[in-house]
């Protein structure tokens, strides 16, 4: 009974939030009172609230954390985070469940018809075709897959513009796709590639426009299967670290590639996807003398550097 009274809470709070949230970032400052008495909760449950909000944001949950504070005389202060001012690259599935979540948070005490949350709401559901009754019809599968796994089975080639996620540019390439697979709520594609002449993985929702052409020229390796990890996409790149005992908790904690059985001395060797240089920075300073970087030689110096920039800023040599 106790973990059911905890689960609706805290679907409660998240639904609060949802309209709480657009309302103060439209404001950019507001005071507790006023927000408590308007969303019609306790000043005490609203702080908790949006302390919990502000420890939310993208993975690794480090550069793209909601900006909000409260200052000492209780005013609340909100900045639109990075990751809101980005486009947002939704499965149909996951639009589907944002809509139902938005338009089930509206119905709370507050929320604003004419807010910034509603009025994202009906462009969501423009653009998931909702007809004038109000009946949605959500696809198992989005077309660009459907058209994806056709090309594998008769063999043909598809150009591209593929959106790369780390460089934030698009280029054209043409795939073999060889299988199509979702993993943690994307699709993807494995395919030959023309730029890198590989097999990688691509996210479909990342492929700008795609047109299918002729016949392939490449067949698909023997044993491709799915890959079994997070972060399956190539276009991340990895980096692959030694760690010693007092390391090993990185395999626990983070999606990895690959994972050695400890040698004589504990140590284990590790490979993991790389969000960002300054992630991995601040992952390396965490580890300290219980990681060495192998590879790749790009990535040697990252920790050195990242030491010697916070030794300056303390004014040592």
């Amino acid at each position: 009974m106790s973990g059911g009274r905890a689960a609706r809470s805290a679907e409660k709070r998240l639904r609060r939030l949802l309209v709480v949230l657009p309302w103060l970032m439209e404001r950019g400052a507001a005071s507790v009172a006023e927000t408590a008495q308007r969303f019609d909760i306790s000043e005490s449950d609203l702080v908790r609230d949006l302390e919990l909000a502000s420890m939310c944001g993208l993975p690794p949950y480090v550069d793209e954390l909601i900006d909000l504070f409260i200052d000492d005389d209780g005013t609340i202060v909100v900045g639109v985070p990075r990751l809101f001012l980005r486009p947002l690259r939704l499965t149909e599935e996951e639009a589907f469940e944002l809509l139902a979540a938005g338009r089930a948070a509206m119905q709370l005490p507050g929320a604003d018809p004419d807010g910034a949350l509603n009025r994202g709401l009906r462009k969501l559901a423009v653009g998931l075709g909702e007809d004038d009754t109000g009946v949605l019809v959500v696809s198992p599968n989005p077309s660009e897959v459907t058209r994806l796994a056709e090309a594998a089975r008769e063999g043909l080639e598809v150009a591209v513009v593929y959106r790369s996620r780390t460089r934030d540019e698009a280029t054209e390439r043409v795939l073999s796709p060889f299988l199509t697979f979702q993993d943690h709520g994307n699709w993807y594609v494995m395919a030959h590639d023309s730029l890198s002449d590989e097999v990688r993985a691509f996210r479909v929702d990342r492929i700008e426009s795609m047109e299918v052409g002729g016949a392939s020229g490449h067949v698909p390796p023997e044993g491709i299967d799915v890959p079994n990890t997070w972060f399956a996409d190539a276009d991340i790149a990895r980096v692959d670290l030694r760690l010693g005992p007092a390391g090993r908790w990185v395999v626990e904690r983070y999606p990895v590639d690959e994972v050695s059985e400890p040698d004589g001395d504990g140590w284990i060797s590790a490979r993991l996807a790389v969000t960002g240089e300054a992630w991995l920075a601040r992952l390396l300073l965490r580890l300290g003398d219980q990681v060495e970087v192998v590879g790749p030689e790009s990535m040697r110096s990252v920790g050195r550097e990242a030491a010697r920039r916070l030794l300056a800023v303390y004014g040592e040599t």
